[in-house]
């Protein structure tokens, strides 16, 4: 492996890892803030079921790695000037805000920024951005009505049911949504990184053809573990207890209709956020009890750093970019 190779290697990894603080923990905030699993528990779920999520498929990572900028006419510098403002944009919001923003988005426009201070906007490639720009509809729209759907169809055949009933009945299914959503996250996020690895290995002439290696998929699994365990918390305080307080029926709505919306996504190879599918459906949920339940100051925050992580991420890496290209 050359330097350069090693170096984007590290940042592809350091990304991934940030990814576990700021991304990961959406998909066992709600589990981890109705007190059915410890945070301990829930980590250990999530990495497990992160990466057989990963493994069960390479559509994403090939849409990621093949379908947003023109392989042909980037290098790695320009993979590295993406993941540099992933880390820095992502990095920024957790420790000023405890805000979790979408590496989804993150990722695809700091490839975007990168590719057109490279080659120019002949780079990007219609056919992926097409699919990101479905799975924009999946992540927001979907999440939202989903949750708010399920939220409604339990309320109506749980009416009559004893709280406490329901709250033990849901506090044993909320294990299976939570484990069903982290499934969907390795199964759709946790590929986006893949991807990209995979991209620079092809780059860096490691590998003839974009073809992803197992190796890579438990390396960026791993990492972003390991990410999740370290720094998670924050974004878990924010997402499952801040936004609207939750008991184990919401969760159990919450989670199993964005696992839903995102393992749909994940087999037609349609990269979506898992950030605002899940924290769309907690708003969903939230507002079926009223509208006042939800937070929305507090959404309206997330909401703005999910707006402005498209343009930074673009314009950080379009600036590292030129810098790096100019150096090399």
């Amino acid at each position: 492996m050359s330097g350069l190779l090693i170096i984007v290697i590290f940042l592809i990894l350091l990304a991934e890892f940030v990814n576990g603080w700021t991304d990961a923990p959406n998909s066992i905030a709600t589990v981890v803030s109705t007190k059915v699993l410890t945070p301990f528990q829930a980590v250990i779920m999530a990495a497990v079921l992160n990466a057989l999520g990963a493994f069960s498929g390479v559509a994403v990572a090939t849409t990621i790695g093949k379908g947003i900028v023109d392989p042909s006419v980037i290098s790695l510098t320009t993979v590295a000037a993406a993941m540099v403002g992933i880390v820095i944009w992502s990095s920024f919001t957790y420790y000023f805000g405890g805000l979790p923003t979408s590496e989804s988005h993150g990722l695809v426009a700091g490839l975007a920024g990168a590719g057109l201070a490279t080659a120019g906007p002949s780079v990007l490639l219609w056919v992926g951005w097409k699919k990101i720009l479905i799975g924009l509809l999946f992540s927001s729209l979907l999440g939202f009505i989903g949750g708010l759907i399920m939220m409604s169809v339990l309320y109506h055949l749980f009416a009559r049911s004893h709280p406490g009933t329901v709250r033990r009945i849901f506090g044993k299914l909320q294990i299976l949504s939570a484990g069903f959503m982290a499934f969907s996250h390795g199964s759709n996020d946790g590929q986006k990184f893949i991807g990209v690895f995979t991209l620079a290995l092809v780059l860096g002439g490691i590998l003839p053809e974009f073809k992803v290696p197992y190796w890579v998929i438990l390396m960026c699994a791993l990492t972003m573990a390991i990410g999740t365990a370290t720094g998670g918390w924050k974004i878990v305080r924010t997402m499952g207890i801040k936004l609207v307080k939750l008991e184990p029926v919401n969760g159990f709505a919450v989670e199993t209709a964005a696992a839903a919306c995102i393992e749909l996504a994940s087999r037609l190879g349609i990269p979506v956020s898992t950030t605002h599918t899940i924290n769309t459906a907690i708003m969903g949920v939230g507002a079926t009890r009223r509208f006042s339940a939800v937070r929305w100051g507090l959404g309206k925050n997330i909401v703005l750093a999910w707006i402005l992580t498209f343009p930074v991420c673009g314009f950080i890496a379009w600036a590292v970019a030129k810098l790096l290209n100019a150096i090399f």
